[in-house]
């Protein structure tokens, strides 16, 4: 783990999307936070310990999915699945398919996985998973402002985790989707996929992955939008937590029953036409019961700081 000093910065951003506003200051305080994302073959370990069955894993309750098919009512997860030519990018039914099976051990459905894959994140894990995993290590899940702190790496206010050109003299930073979402994807990155943790420079924290490759859980319930700037520096929120599940439902939408988290960074899924957000500002809503081919999560540990000799 790396130790992150803490301090305060602006959360948050006016140049994107509607949910990362406004900008607000935020104080954290100091905190240790992994390296990198969880891994496959770290999961394995929880699992192999514990005996663990993922949310993926167990059979559904067809009460808790009125409205879902009942023939997709077996274990399983939502799996990407690129088209090949462009498509509506209002509905993400057009590349996401829901695939009995699928599942950390077998990301992409039966026949998939093995051992290649043990140093890439861990994906298809719901916020109950992640929570586990958390616990057992003797560790929590980040709060979002934790995380997006951790995740600039000291750059306060710059657009990416290592500072506001996209790729630096060419090279390219994090895992993303280059070309246009969801048929054409370039591979300038040199991955299709999850990409092995640490495949990309570190930020100035000495964490790896904050942005692209997966998105990450945090411990936050989802809020439409930031609250207000403090008026005064006295009363700048001193690390803040939402704790409020009502307030993350919303009617209408598919799982409008279960409360949603924020989920943060990215993945190697976005792309400059659809999903602008490997970006520590941005942020997203997911179900907690959502296990998907691009979501993971890293840890933290608010013992105590370092000791300098």
């Amino acid at each position: 783990m790396a130790w992150i000093p803490g301090g305060t910065f602006r959360m948050g951003s006016a140049d994107f999307y509607p949910e990362e506003r406004p900008v607000h200051r935020v104080t954290v305080d100091g905190f240790w936070m992994d390296r990198q994302p969880v891994t496959v073959k770290e999961f394995e370990r929880f699992v192999t310990a514990t005996r663990y069955v993922t949310v993926a894993e167990r059979p559904l309750v067809p009460a808790d999915y009125p409205d879902a098919d009942p023939d997709l009512l077996v274990p399983g997860s939502l799996v990407f699945q690129p088209t090949q030519d462009p498509v509506d990018l209002s509905d993400y039914r057009n590349w996401w398919a829901y695939v009995p099976g699928a599942c950390w051990r077998r990301p992409q459905g039966p026949g998939t996985g093995g051992r290649a894959r043990g140093s890439h994140p861990v994906t298809h894990v719901a916020y109950a998973d992640a929570e586990a995993y958390a616990a057992w290590a003797g560790r929590d899940l980040p709060t979002e402002a934790e995380w997006e702190f951790a995740a600039r790496g000291g750059l306060d206010g710059a657009v990416y985790a290592w500072g506001d050109e996209f790729a630096p003299g060419g090279r390219m930073m994090a895992n993303t989707w280059q070309g246009s979402f969801p048929w054409q994807n370039l591979l300038t990155d040199g991955f299709g996929g999850t990409s092995p943790v640490g495949s990309f420079p570190a930020n100035g924290y000495g964490l790896h992955d904050m942005t692209g490759n997966v998105w990450e859980w945090t411990s936050d319930y989802f809020t439409s939008q930031h609250p207000a700037d403090a008026p005064h520096a006295c009363c700048v929120p001193r690390n803040p937590r939402v704790t409020a599940r009502e307030p993350s439902m919303v009617a209408g939408e598919p799982g409008a029953n279960l409360p949603r988290k924020v989920i943060k960074g990215g993945s190697h899924l976005c792309a400059p036409n659809y999903c602008l957000r490997y970006r520590p500002a941005a942020r997203q809503s997911e179900t907690v019961d959502s296990a998907t081919c691009h979501l993971g999560f890293r840890c933290v540990s608010r013992s105590a700081p370092p000791v300098n000799p």
